[in-house]
């Protein structure tokens, strides 16, 4: 089962080649696919590298030998060679870069600095571009710290803007291989504005480009401390909700995970379980079908079988089975929480519909036996989050009448009409401005 829902597949030809070497390695580790065909894989991607080092060693690992074929060999040879003429041509602009009292002269004004760097260095568009060039063949050798570096500078100084839009997609990239989640999410915020605010030739290179930056999203959300609050954010903005739903609706399972272990996001949560249900048919993931058999259909014995298979998708899920190790004990904290909050779900939901409920019943469809059941009520309503009370002699949960507050309810729907109003200011102005522009 845990192979069947496995994402990796359509995930990965939405990133750039180095960000499938993570996923490869979590799935070797989780031993969903046999160790040959993982090894295989990994050198099929390092070959379109110049990870030659790496490429060798894995070779060695799976043929069992030392010997490696010589076509790696010379390949290894054309890289060095390659990368001592790309440092040769870029090393004048390099030489002014790491020279403080040099680049102290550098200003906001890019044109300027053309100009001063011409002028006072004999520094011209050439050697700009060899920096580009260079950086990139760092970044393609695995050196993502030297090729961050290089590519940040490239940026300062680049006039051309498709260049320095590539050059600021391999700065995320080496930043999230690197794990520098702050500073990847600060790279992924600059990238999100470009992508919305660049006057595309085609639209569907606009939706691509959103989906592709949804897709390398996934690495900071969930590494992020704030990243599970970040991915409602982005995901679930209406034009990338729709990139998702049109061509990549696999990206339901992280935006509705993220929903169901984030409790401050409610009344966007009843938004996207309208989208649960209009994809219910088209797209299957124990995730969003577990949220489906509660809102939409009702069915909590779906929902109990559902959440055990939740369970098996998060832990062989390279973003959301990330684990802790203290010791030797290790957790996956994001399934400890979506369990509890899965169970919160079904539990309120149920709760809606009967008035009593018997303690055996309610047990069975939370995946607890009767005493961790009583318990995990028992501390709900002693926190104030369940307004009930346990008659024991009859083994029943007596709910309390639950009325909703009359301004509680106008408040609610206030903030819905303004998030609508909103919404639709902003697709006016930029159709406005879309045919002001032609």
């Amino acid at each position: 089962m845990a192979a069947k829902y496995d994402l990796t597949q359509r995930i990965a030809p939405q990133l750039d080649r180095h960000l499938v070497f993570p996923l490869l390695e979590f799935l070797q580790e989780k031993g969903l696919y046999a160790e040959e065909d993982i090894l295989k894989a990994k050198i099929d991607l390092l070959n379109q590298t110049n990870m030659v080092d790496y490429a060798m060693d894995i070779h060695k690992s799976l043929y069992r030998s030392d010997d490696v074929p010589q076509d790696m060999v010379d390949r290894r040879a054309e890289v060095v060679g390659r990368l001592k003429a790309l440092e040769e041509g870029a090393a004048p602009l390099m030489a002014f870069l790491q020279n403080p009292s040099a680049y102290q002269e550098l200003r906001a004004d890019k044109q300027y600095n053309l100009q001063m760097l011409n002028d006072r260095y004999q520094i011209g568009t050439e050697q700009i571009e060899a920096l580009y060039q260079y950086a990139k063949f760092q970044f393609e050798c695995g050196n993502y710290s030297g090729a961050a570096d290089y590519l940040y500078q490239y940026r300062a100084l680049s006039t051309n803007s498709d260049r320095s839009l590539s050059a600021l997609w391999g700065k995320l990239a080496a930043e999230i291989l690197m794990q520098n989640w702050d500073v990847a999410l600060e790279e992924l915020n600059r990238l999100k504005e470009i992508i919305d605010s660049k006057n595309f030739s085609s639209p569907m290179n606009q939706v691509q480009c959103r989906i592709w930056l949804m897709h390398w999203s996934l690495f900071i959300f969930f590494n992020h401390e704030n990243g599970r609050m970040l991915i409602i954010d982005l995901f679930n903005q209406d034009k990338y909700l729709n990139a998702i739903q049109t061509n990549a609706p696999h990206l339901l399972r992280y935006l509705a995970t993220a929903f169901i272990v984030n409790k401050r996001r409610r009344p966007q949560f009843k938004e996207f379980l309208k989208v649960i249900q209009q994809e219910q048919y088209s797209f299957e993931d124990p995730i969003t079908e577990f949220l489906a058999c509660i809102y939409v259909n009702y069915d909590f014995d779906g929902a109990q079988k559902k959440m055990k298979e939740c369970e098996e998708v998060i832990l062989n899920d390279p973003f959301l089975g990330k684990r802790i190790e203290e010791g030797n004990f290790a957790s996956v904290p994001l399934r400890d929480e979506f369990l509890e909050n899965a169970r919160l779900f079904i539990f309120e939901t149920y709760c809606r519909i009967h008035q009593r409920i018997d303690m055996g019943v309610l047990a069975e469809k939370l995946n607890l036996n009767y005493d961790e059941a009583e318990r995990w009520i028992l501390n709900l309503i002693r926190t104030s989050k369940l307004e009930a009370k346990i008659d024991s002699e009859t083994g029943t949960i007596i709910m309390e009448p639950n009325h909703t507050n009359v301004y509680e309810q106008l408040i609610d729907h206030t903030k819905a009409l303004s998030g609508r109003t909103y919404k639709l200011v902003s697709q006016l102005l930029e159709h406005a401005q879309t045919q002001a522009a032609r």
